[in-house]
């Protein structure tokens, strides 16, 4: 129950994140260019978007950190296997089980590091400089996707080792299609 609610939180915050930075780039692409059509640049000339783009540099940052995890958990996370798939199916499964553990400890140390900086840009005060929001926020990205991610990765090695199921991907599956 925990991780189904957990999966459809991670999909929906990726999903928001990147329809929210491409509506904001369109609108602020769009502002931009009403100012060569004086009928339209009249009633839109007293809008302000000089925040836009750092807000959307931000959510990018958001939406990879959650994504990462996302990969991790669906199996399109970046791997590379050629040797591995080359090994016998007992040095293989030490080897995805040791590349699993070491992902979750990398991540780990991350989210670790990543919490201990954000405590300590909280202490500053800093703002970023045009949504003049804390920074401690927008870092906060870093110890909470790399907790989940770090999370993932245990998910995918527990898994692993219990049942021998490794998620993968099927670049040449479309979604909904099947073939008969």
């Amino acid at each position: 129950m925990f991780n189904r609610l957990l999966d459809h939180l991670e999909e929906w915050l990726v999903a928001s994140f990147m329809a929210l930075a491409t509506i904001i780039i369109f609108v602020a692409v769009l502002h931009r260019y009403t100012a060569s059509i004086p009928w339209v640049w009249q009633f839109t000339q007293h809008l302000s978007l000089t925040w836009a783009q750092e807000l959307c540099i931000y959510l990018f940052i958001w939406m990879a950190k959650f994504g990462a995890a996302y990969g991790v958990r669906t199996g399109i996370h970046v791997g590379v296997d050629v040797i591995i798939r080359a090994l016998s199916p007992g040095k293989q499964r030490f080897w995805v089980s040791f590349g699993l553990l070491a992902g979750a400890f990398f991540t780990g140390i991350i989210a670790w590091l990543g919490a201990l900086f954000v405590i300590r840009i909280r202490g500053l005060g800093q703002v970023s400089p045009d949504l003049e929001m804390p920074m401690w926020i927008i870092y906060l990205a870093v110890p909470l996707g790399s907790s989940l991610m770090c999370y993932r990765f245990i998910q995918v090695a527990w898994n692993y080792l219990a049942t021998g199921y490794l998620p993968t991907h099927n670049h040449a599956a479309v979604a909904g299609l099947h073939s008969e």
